[in-house]
């Protein structure tokens, strides 16, 4: 009988510690704690293949930054933030409400670490809330009731989707989610993305493939810049477009930041 070691109370009991999760995968590169030893394994094992992953990661939670604030000074007052992930520090209704303190917010992860641990920081903020559900599954996503309680779909809502599409495998099924989202959002309401590219080193691009397998099964989906455009559909970018992940309103304060490929691409587009 193999005795299933003790769990941390952030996680579910019917959490099977020895399978890796994307989420905890990506808590541990940003340097968090809800994480489990199969999880940090993963992450060593990405970081041998390409080192500069953990600078890629906070990248990525940079842009989501970037994105979220750009779009509170525009003027939008909800989001659904879609695979959210593990909280960590400037989480999208942090963001969101310094701007707006009644904007409201909801997290959708189908980790229920990620769930739990949101639920536990958005605790007393009766404008955000925590739902486990799986992005891919946008009609079930967008009639649940915590989902439709909270957010008013007859207004502009920002949807967020930053760094999650690779594990979309299925081309049509990506493209299906951006053309139930044109369709179930009004006008006004925008989509934030960003997505890995496979516009790379090949030899190191299938070496990360290879760890990621053990987390999805098949790898990550790593899409080329017109791939990615194909996606947005009907939503048209602001400015600056689709560019390179770090390109996208780089904070002015900063100095340019290098450009890596690897990286991937990243986008602000709005339906009209």
């Amino acid at each position: 009988m193999v005795v299933q070691p003790l769990l941390p109370d952030w996680a579910a009991d019917d959490i099977d510690p020895r399978i890796p999760s994307p989420a905890r995968v990506y808590d541990h590169l940003l340097g968090g704690f809800a994480n489990f030893e199969v999880d940090r394994r993963i992450a060593a094992k990405m970081i041998e293949v390409i080192p500069e992953v953990p600078r890629t990661a906070r990248a990525n939670r940079a842009f989501l930054q970037r994105a979220v604030r750009y779009l509170a000074e525009a003027g939008i007052d909800q989001y659904l933030d879609l695979g959210s992930g593990i909280p960590t520090a400037g989480n999208v209704h942090e963001i969101a409400q310094r701007v707006d303190p009644a904007a409201r917010v909801v997290y959708v992860d189908i980790d229920p670490v990620a769930v739990t641990m949101s639920r536990r920081l958005l605790t007393g903020n009766p404008n955000a809330t925590a739902v486990h559900g799986d992005f891919t599954d946008l009609p079930a996503v967008l009639a649940h009731p915590q989902v439709t309680g909270l957010l008013d779909f007859s207004r502009p809502i920002a949807v967020l989707l930053v760094s999650v599409l690779h594990f979309v495998y299925d081309d049509a099924v990506a493209e299906r989610l951006f053309a139930r989202l044109h369709e179930a959002l009004a006008p006004g309401s925008h989509v934030a993305l960003s997505h890995l590219t496979r516009e790379g080193p090949a030899e190191q691009l299938e070496r990360m493939r290879a760890v990621t397998t053990e987390v999805t099964g098949r790898g990550d989906k790593l899409r080329t810049h017109a791939e990615i455009s194909t996606l947005l559909g009907d939503f048209e970018p602001v400015e600056p477009g689709l560019v390179h992940l770090a390109r996208w309103r780089p904070d002015p304060d900063q100095p340019l930041p290098e450009l890596r490929p690897l990286d991937g691409f990243a986008a602000v587009a709005v339906k009209h």
